[in-house]
């Protein structure tokens, strides 16, 4: 889908033109309101603010926000992070909070130009940092943008929000289904509630005694033997998976299921049925005895215990201690053959979010 759209006569102006840095600060302890926003909080190339914390969970100045500022993740801008506040609030000092001047561009089309590409690119481009790359206000400030004239900014934002609310429908529906598979495979495998487990199965067994190895203190793995594009690809944030904090790697096989054991939690990270390159700090893979169980069965039960505290220990018993739902094999494949059922219309919104996503930035980078 494209406008065409003759940019004959727009003009240039500096960022700190058309917006504006609001940088008040507000100690959390002596606030009364209610809503923290941390860059955790955050979707990559989303408006919306779907989830939040509140003041009691944090420490340290923060910064206020008002509804219809823009809170645009300064920290690490190549994640893509800024969206509408839809409420007052507070925000992470790692954010920035930025409000249109609606002399030049309507508050509307503002949120937007934050997901273009021109803006993202020079984003990135002046951070300065090491390992968090960070955006300093005065750099910019000035630097320079194209803007479509004032007259046709409304009919322009109209657009783009009837592409993002095509989107975000389609969210939903991915979101509804997500539901309906896990309140299946709770049905199905027991739940876990403050540790006390619901039950349709036969019984549960440590998880030990279903694997053939836990790799522990992995290596380093020197990936240039493989085909990084081809047989043994590297799966990174770019499909929501973790690949870890250095440059530790470790071949994951197909069957293999790596388990992020971090800080005082545990929680299974991603199922893929071929083998595949893993950063592997904080990460156990466990190898499923598939006499025993099914790797994809494994991959569902652990996903459904969610996240489960074990105290501050990253070592073996986070792993061998947990309790896992049992059922015979064909009972795991009977199992498996209605989550595909489930899974199958899963992956079809997901293309066609994928899809809606694209027509969407297209149009914003075609605008800005």
């Amino acid at each position: 889908m494209e406008l065409n759209i003759d940019k004959t006569g727009w003009k240039s102006y500096r960022f700190d033109e058309f917006a504006q840095n609001i940088s008040q600060r507000v100690e959390p302890k002596q606030t009364d309101l209610e809503v923290y926003v941390g860059l955790e909080h955050l979707d990559p190339d989303s408006l919306h603010i779907k989830r939040n914390g509140t003041p009691a969970d944090v420490e340290g100045t923060k910064l206020k926000f008002y509804k219809g500022d823009v809170i645009f993740g300064k920290r690490r801008a190549y994640q893509r992070k800024a969206a509408l506040a839809e409420t007052d609030g507070i925000c992470s000092a790692h954010a920035m909070v930025l409000r249109a001047n609606t002399k030049l561009i309507d508050e509307r089309l503002f949120p937007f130009f934050f997901h273009s590409k021109v803006f993202q690119d020079i984003a990135v481009k002046i951070s300065v940092g090491g390992l968090s790359p960070t955006i300093n206000w005065k750099d910019l400030a000035k630097q320079e943008f194209l803007l479509p004239p004032k007259d046709q900014q409304a009919r322009l934002a109209e657009l783009l929000w009837a592409a993002d609310e095509v989107v975000e429908r389609e969210r939903e529906v991915k979101e509804r289904l997500e539901n309906a598979l896990k309140l299946y495979v709770a049905k199905e495998c027991g739940t876990c509630n403050n540790g006390n487990y619901l039950l349709n199965i036969v019984g549960l067994v440590k998880i030990h005694s279903l694997l053939s190895n836990i790799k522990f203190n992995v290596g380093k793995l020197d990936t240039t033997e493989y085909k990084l594009n081809g047989e043994y690809p590297i799966v990174d944030q770019s499909m929501n998976f973790i690949v870890g904090y250095s440059n530790t790697k470790e071949i994951v096989f197909d069957g293999d299921l790596p388990v992020l054991v971090f800080g005082d939690h545990t929680t299974i990270i991603k199922y893929i049925d071929f083998p595949f390159i893993l950063g592997a700090d904080g990460t156990k893979i466990i190898s499923p005895n598939k006499n025993k169980v099914l790797p994809k069965f494994l991959y569902y039960a652990i996903k459904n215990l969610n996240l489960i505290p074990q105290g501050y220990r990253r070592h073996y018993s986070i792993l061998k201690d947990l309790m896992i739902p049992v059922f015979e094999i064909n009972k795991q494949r009977s199992i498996l053959e209605r989550i595909d059922e489930f899974e199958k219309p899963i992956d079809a919104i997901k293309i066609q979010i994928d899809n809606s996503q694209k027509i969407k930035h297209a149009l914003i980078n075609e605008i800005f």
